[in-house]
């Protein structure tokens, strides 16, 4: 050892290197469904999607809870669109969730609450979240059916079909 720091100084780095970028599981199969966990810097609901995806899951719903930063929206009806407003580093208290297809793509509709340190509580319609400190949980019930959104008028929002 003494005869080579260099080498070992190297081999410790490329060692270091190594387990900061190794990718860890994001979800299981579990006997009801799926456990995800997402960890700092996940996009929730690109790993969400992502997910539906590899699965090939037909719909499902879902629940959650940890940490994250959150943009949500209020929906005004005139405009047709969200009104958005951010939460940095908050907790999700609570989180519900479905996956549906549109367009052959995933189709997530999510609202959530949070809650800061002080034990403020927000919550709405969930436009996006990246998890902050921590990690979040998500436990994934899968129905067996497909499922799809279409827009409708005049409401201007995508709505679940059950056909």
């Amino acid at each position: 050892m003494k005869k080579y720091p260099l080498l070992w100084l190297l081999l410790f780095l490329g060692c270091s290197v190594t387990a900061q970028t190794t990718d860890t599981a994001r979800y299981v199969k579990t006997p009801t469904g799926y456990l995800m966990v997402l960890r700092q810097g996940d996009d929730v609901f690109k790993e969400i999607e992502k997910f539906a995806i590899a699965e090939k899951i037909p719909s499902a719903n879902f629940t959650g809870m940890g940490f994250i930063n959150a943009r949500f929206g209020f929906f005004d009806f005139k405009t047709k669109e969200y009104k958005p407003k951010d939460f940095k580093e908050v907790e999700m208290a609570s989180m519900t969730g479905s996956i549906a297809w549109q367009k052959e793509l995933p189709s997530l509709h999510v609202h959530g609450i949070v809650t800061d340190a002080s034990f403020k509580a927000w919550g709405g319609h969930l436009l996006s979240a990246t998890v902050s400190t921590g990690s979040l949980e998500i436990n994934v019930t899968v129905h067996d059916k497909k499922l799809e959104r279409k827009r409708e008028e005049p409401l201007g929002a995508n709505v679940l079909q059950l056909q």
